[in-house]
């Protein structure tokens, strides 16, 4: 395993415990805000985790179309090298 991923689950088991920590001590309004705050966090992360994935998918596709598909582009035999 990685340091960055080993780091990563370090970090993300904090949270973990953090959030578990602070939703047992707070009460009434102030857990409440705590809550929707943690779920509106997700919501963002969610968001961006989803946006990077359709991006990165979209660029690995218009490489493999411009790599496979896109044969206008080529020089072929152009006499310089070729």
């Amino acid at each position: 395993m990685g340091r960055n991923k080993r780091q990563l689950q370090k970090v993300m088991k904090l949270l973990a415990t953090n959030e578990g920590r602070l939703t047992e001590h707070l009460q009434g309004q102030d857990k409440t805000l705590f809550l929707e705050y943690v779920d509106a966090w997700g919501v963002v992360t969610g968001s961006c985790t989803a946006d990077n994935f359709i991006n990165g998918f979209r660029l690995g596709a218009k490489f493999a179309y411009d790599t496979f598909v896109d044969v206008d582009h080529l020089v072929i035999g152009s006499g310089k090298g070729a």
